[in-house]
């Protein structure tokens, strides 16, 4: 912790010359990278509050763990029309063994997924289903940004073919009980693979949980991990997938959680919301929703795996566990019967 605190400071007084950071404590959050909260102060400026990521030590600072990227397209998404990101303060390369960090505003907001998690004050119905609404309507705005001006232009675009073989050699590494028949999901899909659009920025993991909202208000996206360049349909279809999920973490939730809930709006109700702002030929989109429960059985497969030989499993991934046949079933219906109207 205290050379996280000094090379922070450091980097911080090359853009302010006297700049402190202090007093970093670790915030939940993913396994790609180390996430603190720390003060940061400045000569003739109040103290503020910020956040620290950086990349795991010791474990190369590639794909997911890139936390420079990260800080690169928050950087990009600053200040674009209709789009809300935290604002980059300042970072610093780095390698294994001194791994790259980023600095960037601390925005005020909850981050709540409406029919999954479990909060001490989760909002009420209106507020979720205004929440949605907003993230879809945000959604359509970040995918009218042209990637060359956004200048994301030199990134590779990501095939849906090159997706969908990346979850199907994550689902090879698990027995085959985990999830049931996603061989038959990943063979229908295979298919029937739709024709390309032109593509995207896309975030990787578009949802309500990735966001921070004051109130009803989108305050930011956040989480950008996993953000490539590909077909806008994944992103829009994994909200939309949201909106009555096959998975689960608990077998129960309280009542205002579950209450929560109901405020989630319909997938017409957010495609609408989404369309308002980017109104585009949308085809095959029940291919991505399957393909999106396709996504969600293979990526939590992987963490059941590690769970079941773990001496104390976590609670909540052998109830996830206990979804994913669930999942894969989801995912075939979908494909057998349209699922958005």
């Amino acid at each position: 912790m205290n050379t996280l605190t000094t090379r922070a400071t450091e980097a911080a007084d090359r853009r302010w010359p006297g700049a402190v950071v202090s007093a970093p404590s670790a915030l939940p959050g993913g396994v790609s990278s180390l996430t603190y909260r720390a003060t940061l102060t400045r000569p003739g400026l109040p103290d503020s509050e910020i956040v620290l990521k950086m990349a795991p030590p010791g474990l190369e600072p590639v794909r997911n763990r890139d936390v420079l990227r990260q800080a690169r397209i928050i950087r990009l998404l600053d200040g674009a029309p209709g789009v809300r990101v935290p604002s980059i303060l300042f970072d610093e390369d780095g390698t294994a063994e001194r791994p790259p960090l980023f600095a960037m505003t601390l925005v005020d907001g909850q981050s709540y997924e409406p029919l999954l998690d479990v909060a001490d004050s989760p909002p009420s119905p209106g507020a979720v289903t205004a929440r949605a609404r907003a993230a879809a309507r945000m959604l359509g705005r970040m995918q009218n940004l042209d990637p060359v001006a956004l200048g994301v232009g030199d990134e590779p675009v990501v095939t849906v073919q090159e997706e969908l073989g990346r979850w199907q050699r994550l689902l090879d590494t698990v027995d085959d009980d985990i999830a049931p028949r996603h061989a038959e999901l990943h063979a229908a899909l295979a298919e029937r693979v739709p024709a390309p659009v032109a593509p995207t920025l896309l975030h990787g993991d578009y949802r309500l949980a990735n966001m921070l909202f004051s109130g009803k208000d989108l305050a930011a996206i956040i989480d950008w991990e996993i953000w490539s360049v590909g077909d806008p349909r994944t992103d829009l279809a994994w909200l939309l997938m949201h909106t009555d999920p096959a998975h689960r973490f608990r077998r129960s939730r309280p009542a205002a959680d579950v209450a929560a809930g109901t405020g989630m709006p319909s997938r017409g109700e957010l495609l609408a919301a989404y369309r308002a702002e980017r109104d585009v030929p949308i085809a095959d989109l029940d291919w991505f929703l399957a393909y999106g429960h396709y996504k969600t059985a293979s990526t939590m497969s992987v963490f059941v795996k590690r769970n079941r030989r773990r001496s104390d499993p976590e609670p909540g991934l052998v109830v996830a566990a206990e979804s994913l046949a669930e999942v894969v079933e989801r995912g075939l219906a979908v494909l057998g019967a349209p699922a958005v109207p």
